[in-house]
């Protein structure tokens, strides 16, 4: 467990109030009666300008009685202190573990005075030592708020979607800061409010508390903390009566960077699969507070998980929000925008776009449960790093008890290059990319299409296979698996290496070499010359702008 959290660097943002966004994170939770094959499924890009991408592994272990865990902070590395170890662990795969359980998260920050300065439990802690403990998402609550009513919360607020093979839950929490009488935290733990989602819908998070109203008589579908609307009238954070009280409202306050920053994100993914919400167009815009979305919304078709992978990939394009349309695309229509999240300029303040798919992307996954097969098997951690827009996911059984060489921990660093991991060469062709996206990007699509598309039309038949090893031996079922995880995710990243040799000879220096059904083509003479190259220079919006800006100068004068 030690080195798993050492090797974490992930610096979600605290999207305090008036505190700019800087790094965020973006989570559709899909339940089974909301998905095209019946699975449950939940997304997670875990952001940050800082967080090397690679897969996290723990293998079920047994431990003696008395045997201690260390916490380390999954922000910082700092050593937080010890909790008593449980006599068994399960076999966790990022975040998804043996028995189908999935937990992600997105960081809401929240009230800054709720910090607890002397807890234990950072968000990314509960998160992975959950997932070792418990089979289950309701029993995930439990065992998340317990650690934090005893050890105490170290986070912010955060939004967790926890997720088993038959339910789908959001959980959000925030600590009651840091209140000393004679030596001790009398305010240890949290407060905290968890939904299920109904089936048949799906929600989203982004960085901004989304609960309300608190269905105070519903155990079946809402679990909370006894004092969570106590705490915050004792302390002066909410006057009206228990029926009015909002959680999102009392511990995350909207502003405008949690409207076009975060739930704008929430919108655009909403927007994918139902044609009623542009009502809220004015609330993702930042315009309009009082015009919340729903926690959740019923989707007019079921979801495949490939188009759930293709919402994570989502750049607001044909919206009011889609970054391609002004001068900040630059000459070939960038749907992104380099940080930080505002600029000034003559004393005025704007906003650069936050979409759901963004550069700063350590890792990114879509798990899926499937309650249809047994847990060995049914559980699938669909697995990439870097820009979801610009790379790759692969199937990995969340029963693997080994991780593909160019997933594995410590093969490379943030600061370290190494040829053979998915992270770097994954950035490789992203960067590349970034610098003529309008065509770079429809190669890159393809590649990941077919990648994706061909997993998908294979794992039936993996699936079927497995079940039968896995009747006479589950062991020999879970080798199987692990083996098919490993050599796909491993021909992934072959595939990659070739692409990034391909875009840089077909794209180098502005140009773009033609191509026939033989590859690339040359001048007729046999000798390796390329044929003169196409030179499709700049788009129409850049030119426009440049002759504005520098017309006079650059016009050319006929004599």
């Amino acid at each position: 467990m030690k080195k798993q959290i050492l090797s974490i660097a992930v610096l979600s943002a605290l999207l305090l109030t008036n505190v700019p966004q800087t790094e965020a994170c973006t989570n559709v939770l899909v339940t089974k009666g909301a998905s095209k094959d019946g699975s449950v499924m939940v997304t997670y890009s875990a952001d940050s300008h800082s967080l090397y991408g690679e897969l996290y592994h723990n293998k079920a272990t047994d431990y003696a009685p008395g045997t201690m865990l260390k916490i380390y902070n999954w922000d910082s590395g700092k050593y937080m202190g010890e909790i008593a170890q449980v006599a068994h662990t399960y076999n966790t795969v990022g975040n998804m573990n043996e028995h189908q359980l999935i937990i992600t998260e997105t960081t809401f920050g929240g009230l800054p005075q709720l910090r607890d300065k002397d807890g234990i439990m950072d968000y990314g802690s509960l998160i992975y030592i959950t997932l070792q403990r418990a089979k289950t998402a309701r029993e995930a609550i439990e065992i998340m708020t317990d650690l934090v009513s005893e050890y105490g919360y170290a986070s912010g607020g955060e939004s967790f979607s926890i997720a088993d093979k038959d339910e789908v839950w959001i959980m959000e929490m925030i600590g009651k800061g840091s209140k000393i009488v004679d030596g001790k935290n009398v305010n240890k733990g949290a407060v905290w409010v968890a939904i299920r989602i109904p089936d048949g819908y799906i929600s989203a998070h982004a960085n901004q508390a989304r609960i309300t109203q608190i269905p105070m008589n519903d155990p079946e579908n809402c679990l909370y903390s006894p004092d969570v609307i106590s705490f915050a009238k004792e302390n002066g954070l909410y006057k009206g009566s228990d029926a009015d009280f909002s959680f999102s409202d009392v511990y995350n306050p909207l502003d405008f960077s949690g409207m076009r920053g975060c739930e704008a994100r929430v919108w655009s993914a909403f927007n994918k699969v139902s044609s009623g919400m542009d009502q809220y167009i004015d609330y993702a815009l930042g315009q309009n507070p009082k015009n919340k979305m729903p926690l959740y919304i019923k989707p007019e078709h079921k979801i495949s998980v490939k188009e759930l992978a293709d919402i994570m990939r989502d750049h607001y394009e044909d919206t009011p929000l889609d970054m391609r349309n002004d001068i900040g695309a630059g000459g070939h229509a960038l749907p992104y925008r380099w940080r930080p999240m505002t600029f000034e300029v003559d004393g005025v303040t704007y906003t650069n776009e936050r979409a759901i798919a963004t550069q700063q992307t350590g890792f990114w996954l879509l798990g899926q449960a499937r309650n249809w097969l047994p847990d060995a098997i049914g559980g699938i951690i669909w697995f990439g790093v870097d820009d979801a827009a610009t790379s790759c996911l692969t199937p990995i059984y969340s029963s693997s008890t080994r991780i593909p060489e160019c997933f594995r921990v410590g093969n490379g660093t943030m600061t370290t290059y190494s040829p053979t991991s998915a992270f770097w060469i994954f950035n490789r062709v992203a960067n590349f990319a970034y610098l003529r996206y309008d065509l770079l990007s429809a190669e890159i699509k393809k590649a990941f299409d077919k990648h994706e598309n061909q997993c998908i039309k294979t794992i039936p038949a993996i699936d079927a296979a497995a079940k039968v090893l896995y009747e006479e031996s589950p062991e020999e079922a879970v080798e199987y698996l692990t083996d098919y995880s490993i050599t796909t995710a491993q021909q992934m990243f072959n595939d990659w290496v070739n692409l990034d040799q391909y875009l840089l000879v077909k794209y180098i220096d502005g140009n773009v070499k033609k191509e026939d059904e033989n590859g690339f083509m040359d001048n007729g003479n046999g000798r390796n010359i390329p044929a003169s190259p196409l030179q499709p220079g700049y788009n129409e919006l850049w030119k426009k702008a440049v002759a504005n800006d520098a017309g006079e100068r650059l016009k050319v004068i006929e004599y």
